[in-house]
């Protein structure tokens, strides 16, 4: 699949940018008379775009959000991916609550939590078990650890492809992510990454070989647009 990756000076025009790819991205859905289904992702970089969105002036009542992966928090936990997402964007629009497709965090076995996503996100595509639905739009991050969504380095999730969601785990600590087929399924891809923490990883990760156990978003092999800035593309 096409990898497109940009250079940019900073956060805001990552941000900027990112606009406008989502923007061509609604625009089509739209003018096919579909819905439009975005995937969040969490972290202070999104959070920059979900605050241009919030001053857009969409048709939210076609607009379909779910979240790409969930800390297993109460969504009030300061670390919680929707509230931040609802904070930063839709608290501050007319999207029904009907649209709003938040990953389940109460389930005493976060494998159940993960199942009723899967069963939720099956029955709004209407599509059989085994079959991979695709969304319109995928954000996603980077960690400085190579990690993107909740598929962290050497574990169990990176493998699993006969699922849409799964549970990751991070020092111990359960989460709810799409697997890698789901995610490599979307019509668009968007990496936002910023820093120079990030340059190591994101050197291996964009090199034409590597360790995707080591170095996760190499596994994320869709139709890609990487926006960088100055410093992650700055191997150490």
């Amino acid at each position: 699949m096409a990898r497109q990756v940009e250079i940019w000076n900073d956060r805001a025009e990552i941000a900027s940018r990112a606009l406008l790819l989502c923007q061509l991205a609604y625009d089509e859905a739209i003018a096919k008379g579909q819905r439009f289904t975005i995937v969040a992702a969490g972290g202070s970089t999104p959070r920059v775009l979900y605050e241009l969105f919030a001053n857009k002036e969409w048709d939210w009542s076609k607009v379909h959000v779910f979240w790409g992966d969930e800390r297993y928090v109460p969504v009030t936990d300061p670390q919680s991916n929707e509230g931040m997402t609802r904070a930063a964007w839709l608290d501050r629009v007319a999207i029904p609550a009907a649209n709003i497709h938040p990953v389940p965090t109460d389930a005493e076995d976060p494998a159940i939590a993960a199942a009723k996503y899967e069963q939720h996100i099956q029955e709004f595509f209407g599509v059989s078990a085994g079959e991979i639905p695709q969304f319109d739009l995928m954000l996603l991050g980077m960690g400085d650890d190579g990690h993107t969504a909740s598929l962290f380095p050497h574990t169990k999730a990176l493998k699993v492809i006969d699922r849409l969601v799964t549970v990751g785990e991070k020092d111990g600590q359960p989460r709810i992510t799409m697997t890698v087929p789901l995610i490599n399924q979307s019509k668009v891809i968007i990496f936002m990454i910023e820093g120079a923490a990030k340059a190591k990883a994101l050197t291996a990760v964009l090199a034409p070989k590597g360790d995707i156990n080591q170095y996760p978003s190499r596994l994320i092999a869709g139709n890609t647009i990487w926006l960088c800035d100055r410093t992650a593309m700055k191997s150490k």
